[in-house]
C-alpha cells in the first residue's frame, strides 16, 4: 500500500452511529404535470410525472424544515435540547446572507449550545449535511445531530426544469447505535468538478447543461458511488431489500439502479418523482423515508444522492427491530401524499413568485 493511501475507500466512524429518527414534510398543493404541458406545448401530454408539490404561500425551506425536524425528533423520543448540531442543506435558502439553521434550531426549541448552519451541494445538500451528522456523533462531539434536505420549486417557466422542480424534504435525527432504528454501516462520496445545472448570485433561475445532465453527469456519479460502495463492501446489489436514488425524474433513477444490477422491485417503494416531483435537497431523502415506512428489521439499504456540480454520497443502512415502535409516533411519508389539494397555473405562479411585479 503507498504510502497516505487510505486502506478503505469508504467513510466509517470509531463509534458507531445510527438514524434514531426520521421525519418528511410535502406540501398539500399539487400542480399536474399536463398544466404545465398544456400552457407551454398546447398539449396536455408529454409531462414525465403525474404532478409535483408546491410550496404555499406561507411556506419556505425554513418552514417546512421545521415541520420534517418536528417529525424527526417525535421518533427519536429525544427532546431538541439535547441536539449538539441543526444543519440544513437547501439550494433555496430563504436568505442570501442569514442561516437557515438557526431558525430551525430556535423554532424546534434547541439550546443555544449548538453547532448549527446551512450546507449547499445542489441537490445533495441534505446528504452532506447527513455525512456530516455522522462524523460528529461518530467522533464523539456530540450524542445527537439534526440533518435536514428541503428544497422549493425554482424551475424557470416553460424550462424542462419546471415539470419536476418540486419542493418538500426530510430530516433525520443521527445518534449512537443502540438507539437507532437504521444502523448506518458505511458511507462514500464520489465527486468531480462537472458540468450540469447551476445559478449565478442574483440570477432567478437555473441553468442546465442539456446533454451533460444524465451522462457524464448524473450517471456517471450515481453510479460510480454505488459501485464502488457494493466492491469496497463485497455486496452485490441482490443483497438489498431496496435501494433509492436521487430522482430528477422517474427514468434516470430506475436506468441507474439497472445499472447497478438492481430491480424494480427494490427501487419502486422510494421513487417518489412521478406524484411529488424532484424534492432536490431531499429527495433521495424523501425516498428513504418511504422505505422506512415499510421496511422491517434486518433490511438493507443502499441509499445514493446527486447534486449538480457534481457528486454523489452514499449509504448502507440496516433496518433494526426497533423500526416498527418508532416509525407510528409521526405521520408516514403516505400521509403527506395522501394530503392534497390541486391547483392550476395560475395559483402556482402566484404561490412561487414566478409573476414579476417590479
Amino acid at each position: 500500500m503507498e504510502k497516505n493511501q487510505p486502506a478503505s475507500k469508504l467513510l466509517r466512524t470509531d463509534r458507531k452511529t445510527g438514524i434514531v429518527g426520521y421525519g418528511a414534510y410535502i406540501p398539500r398543493y399539487r400542480l399536474p404535470g399536463s398544466e404545465v404541458a398544456m400552457l407551454w406545448t398546447g398539449s396536455p401530454k408529454g409531462s414525465p410525472v403525474k404532478e409535483k408539490a408546491v410550496a404555499g404561500l406561507d411556506e419556505d425551506v425554513i418552514t417546512m424544515s421545521i415541520e420534517a425536524a418536528r417529525n424527526a425528533l417525535v421518533r427519536a423520543n429525544i427532546a431538541a435540547s439535547e441536539l449538539r448540531a441543526v444543519w440544513v442543506g437547501s439550494e433555496s435558502h430563504p436568505y442570501a446572507v442569514k442561516p437557515s439553521g438557526t431558525l430551525v434550531a430556535e423554532a424546534i426549541g434547541a439550546s443555544n449550545d449548538i453547532q448549527a448552519g446551512d450546507w449547499e451541494f445542489a441537490c445533495k445538500a441534505g446528504t452532506e449535511a447527513m455525512v456530516a451528522a455522522i462524523a460528529l456523533v461518530g467522533s464523539g462531539m456530540g450524542r445527537y445531530a439534526l440533518a435536514i434536505g428541503m428544497d422549493t420549486a425554482q424551475g424557470k417557466p416553460g424550462d424542462a426544469l419546471e415539470y419536476t422542480a418540486s419542493s418538500g424534504g426530510a430530516a433525520f435525527v443521527i445518534g449512537p447505535r443502540e438507539e437507532a432504528i437504521v444502523n448506518i454501516e458505511a458511507t462514500y462520496s464520489f465527486v468531480s468538478d462537472t458540468p450540469d445545472f447551476w445559478r449565478r448570485p442574483e440570477q432567478k433561475y437555473p441553468e442546465h447543461g442539456q446533454r451533460f445532465t444524465g451522462d457524464p453527469a448524473y450517471f456517471k456519479h450515481v453510479e460510480s458511488a454505488g459501485r464502488v460502495m457494493l466492491e469496497e463492501l463485497g455486496m452485490k446489489a441482490s443483497d438489498f431489500t431496496y435501494a433509492v436514488f436521487h430522482q430528477p425524474n422517474p427514468r434516470f433513477p430506475l436506468k441507474a439502479g439497472k445499472d447497478l444490477g438492481f430491480t424494480e422491485e427494490q427501487i419502486k417503494p422510494g421513487l417518489l418523482v412521478p406524484v411529488v416531483g424532484n424534492t432536490y435537497a431531499g429527495a433521495s431523502m424523501v425516498g428513504l423515508t418511504a422505505i422506512l415506512d415499510i421496511a422491517k428489521p434486518g433490511d438493507r439499504i443502499l441509499q445514493v444522492s446527486y447534486g449538480s456540480g457534481a457528486g454523489s454520497d452514499a449509504f448502507y443502512l440496516e433496518v433494526t427491530e426497533k423500526i416498527a415502535e418508532r416509525r407510528e409516533l409521526a405521520p408516514s411519508t403516505a400521509d403527506y401524499l395522501a394530503r392534497r389539494t390541486e391547483i392550476n397555473y395560475a395559483t402556482y405562479a402566484r404561490f412561487r413568485g414566478k409573476i414579476d411585479m417590479g
